[in-house]
This record gives C-alpha cells, sequence and structure tokens, in this order.
C-alpha cells in the first residue's frame, strides 16, 4: 500500500501528507520488456530503445486525491507518488517546479489570441527546466547507489547537474561543447563538476561522454539514456493540468531538442487519465526548432518515424542545436497522436521574439523560449492554429544565462 506520512513543507511550513512512491518497473517503450525498478539500467537490452517508469496509478490513485495537493509544498515533489524516489532520504531538491503560468495579455491582444499563457520555467533553481530532470534522476541514481554522474551537455542540463549533484555528494563529469554559454561553464565549475570541453556539437560531447562512461562504469544521465530524467520533466504536464484546474489547454508549444519535455508532458497527461484526473481530450504539441537544426520538423513533414542526423547543424539557440534525438521517435508520436505539428523558425525570428518578449511581458526569456514565440506566429499566419483557442508557450530558461547573445544582438 501506500504508506502514508504527515510533515511540514520546508519552504511553506504547511501541513501536507505525503505517500510513497508508487514505482513498480522500468519498461521499454518500443519492445514492452520490463525491468527491475531497483536496478540501474539505461537502455532497453532487448533493442536499445528508451525506457520509461511505471507506477501502479490504480493504488497511487486510492491513497491520493486532487484536494491532496491543496496543502503541500509548492514544488514539483507535491506529486511524490507519481515520481520515483523510493525513500525520501535520497531526495535532491533545491525547491524546483510548481513556476508560474502567466497570461500574456499584451502579447495576446496583439496577436488575437484570446487566451496566451507563458509557462516560466526560467525561475526554476538553476535558471532553466533542466533542474526538474536532474532533481529527480540524480535522487534516484543516489538511491541506487552510484557515486560518479556523467552527462554530455549543451549547456544547461550539465549546469543543472553540477548543482544537484553538489547538493548530492557525488563527483560529476561533464562534457560540453566549448560554443556552450559562458554562464553555464561558469556554473559547473561554481559547483566543483568536472567539466570537459570537447570541439564540435553535442553528437561529440556525447561521443566523447559514452567512452568515459563506459570506461569509468559512471551513473548516464545523458539524455533518455536513463528513465529517470524524463520523470523530472512530466511534472510540466501535472502542474498545466492542476493550474488550467484539470481542463488541459488546446495547445502546447515547445522548444525540442533532445525532447524530453514533450516526451515527458504526454507520458503525464497518460498518467492522469488513468488516474481519473483529466479526460481523454490533450493539447496538441507544437514542436519548434531553429531552421538551421530541425532534424524532427523534417522527419515529421516526411511522415517518419524516426529523425536522420542533420548536417552542419547552426543555431543562436544551443538548447536545440540538437542534431539528433535518442527519443526522435517518442517526440513524433507524441505529436502525432495529439494532432499536433513541428515548425522551424529563423534565428532572426528568434532575437525579434526575444526581444518582444521582454518587452511587452516583462519576461527575460532565452533562445529557446522566444523560437515559440516566432513559432506561434509562423502557425497563425497559416491559420493552423486558432487565436480563439488555449495556448501555452513554454520559456525553458532565464535569458540572464545568454549574456553573450545579449551583448552580440543588443537591445
Amino acid at each position: 500500500m501506500v504508506r502514508r506520512c504527515h510533515k511540514k513543507s520546508y519552504q511553506t511550513g504547511v501541513d501536507m501528507s505525503v505517500g510513497e512512491s508508487a514505482l513498480i518497473f522500468l519498461e521499454c517503450t518500443a519492445c514492452g520488456e520490463r525491468y527491475p525498478a531497483e536496478e540501474i539500467n539505461t537502455l532497453c537490452k532487448a533493442c536499445g530503445k528508451v525506457l520509461f517508469a511505471r507506477y501502479d496509478l490504480q493504488l497511487a490513485g486510492r491513497g491520493l486525491h486532487k484536494d491532496d495537493l491543496l496543502v503541500r509544498e509548492g514544488s514539483m515533489w507535491r506529486y511524490r507518488e507519481l515520481l520515483p524516489i523510493l525513500d525520501e532520504r535520497h531526495l535532491i531538491s533545491l525547491g524546483e517546479g510548481m513556476t508560474p503560468l502567466l497570461p500574456a495579455k499584451r502579447l495576446g491582444a496583439k496577436l488575437g489570441c484570446s487566451r496566451l499563457f507563458v509557462k516560466e520555467e526560467g525561475v526554476n533553481p538553476t535558471g532553466t527546466f533542466k533542474s526538474r530532470g536532474l532533481s529527480v534522476a540524480v535522487s534516484r541514481a543516489k538511491e541506487l547507489g552510484a557515486r560518479v554522474l556523467a552527462m554530455a551537455s549543451a549547456g544547461n542540463a550539465g549546469a543543472a547537474l553540477a548543482a544537484y549533484g553538489a547538493r548530492a555528494g557525488l563527483e560529476v563529469w561533464v562534457f560540453m561543447p566549448t560554443h556552450a554559454p559562458a554562464m553555464n561553464r561558469a556554473q559547473c565549475q561554481a559547483h566543483g563538476a568536472n567539466l570537459v570541453l570537447v570541439d564540435g556539437l553535442i553528437d561529440a560531447a556525447a561521443r566523447l561522454a559514452q567512452e568515459r562512461i563506459e570506461e569509468g562504469g559512471w551513473f548516464d544521465l545523458c539524455t533518455l539514456r536513463e528513465p529517470y530524467r524524463v520523470e523530472g520533466k512530466k511534472t510540466m504536464g501535472f502542474e498545466l493540468a492542476e493550474q488550467f484546474s484539470w481542463v488541459l489547454p488546446d495547445v502546447i508549444i515547445y522548444p525540442t531538442g533532445g525532447g524530453t519535455g514533450i516526451i515527458g508532458m504526454w507520458k503525464a497527461f497518460d498518467e492522469l487519465e488513468r488516474l481519473g484526473w483529466i479526460g481523454q481530450k490533450r493539447p496538441k504539441m507544437i514542436a519548434v526548432q531553429a531552421t538551421g537544426c530541425a532534424p524532427i520538423v523534417r522527419a515529421f513533414d516526411q511522415g517518419s518515424e524516426h529523425a536522420e542526423p542533420w548536417e552542419g547543424a547552426e543555431t543562436i539557440a544551443t538548447g536545440i542545436r540538437v542534431p539528433a534525438a535518442l527519443g526522435d521517435y517518442l517526440i513524433l508520436r507524441a505529436i502525432r497522436e495529439s494532432g499536433g505539428l513541428a515548425v522551424s523558425v529563423t534565428d532572426e525570428e528568434i532575437i525579434s521574439s526575444l526581444k518582444e518578449l521582454a518587452r511587452e511581458e516583462g519576461i527575460f526569456a532565452c533562445p529557446e523560449g522566444a523560437a515559440t514565440l516566432a513559432g506561434l506566429r509562423r502557425l497563425l499566419a497559416a491559420g493552423t492554429i486558432s487565436g480563439c483557442e488555449s495556448i501555452v508557450l513554454f520559456n525553458t530558461g532565464s535569458g540572464l544565462i545568454y549574456q553573450d547573445l545579449w551583448r552580440v544582438t543588443g537591445g
């Protein structure tokens, strides 16, 4: 059973009832092979595809109710039963999640959108939505007995790993392209991570990371190569549902590199429906990429199930400068099942949108977040989505991380 305990929120001092995780096993997203949750696993041993954590949702639903959330802490750990940490002594948190859903009234009026919102992930502890995934993944790695954590990162994920690894007291290695934002490099160094800079893009960093991970027997935290980062990302879906009073928005526009945000939210919506908290209605999931690196857009347009690697990837939005995504089939599946789309935007459109978000709504966005506004403009112009729909743009990080970009583009 889900055992109930009673304690006070470390943030607010409010009493809250918290149950144990309902995690039961890991399951391959392609072939369905199952693995024990108490063992360290990476990709499916049978087919090499991504593993998901699975929960006893019937059991969780008997002990967890929507009303319970009203007295719980204002972090993503309010959904404790649906996250994979079995013993709360291993929980590594900096207060991540439960980020604001901001009405964008001025922008909405300008664009003819009556219900436009921005989910502001830049207020997370490390400045981006990566805090969510790394909080869960580092917690679970510690719980499973890992001592050295490693990943390849375009910048923000590595900075988050460094922070949560430091809080957990674990050794961290981050492999990052030399062109990663200076602030991300500084974050890694400040938290004491071993930072290895690699000439090339994230794929080159990933190749070196895999070599060193295999040599050292380290815990592999590269995107979707373990099943727990996506569990943190799915809490964005839980929060949206809660913030919209359990009726999901019509459209979600999300900047897409490795794609764990879209993948995680799609998983969250399925779990919420199985709990009986939402109905069958789903948002149209819109993936936004840069024209200089758009493998998901190309695969979607071609009707492919997998995205071929993008040659010569280039964009100012480093977080979506990902030539190949391990979870490409999961991203494309979520887009198609939702009746959504994939769209690409230029760097010039991203820069213009950065300035517009700042001046119209006071949101100092990251370039990846600004890409969603650029994507919205394209979709509205094409008549693909309507201004009457409820639309959520995801700003996945703070513009403060991208000081070099602002020095180049100016105000």
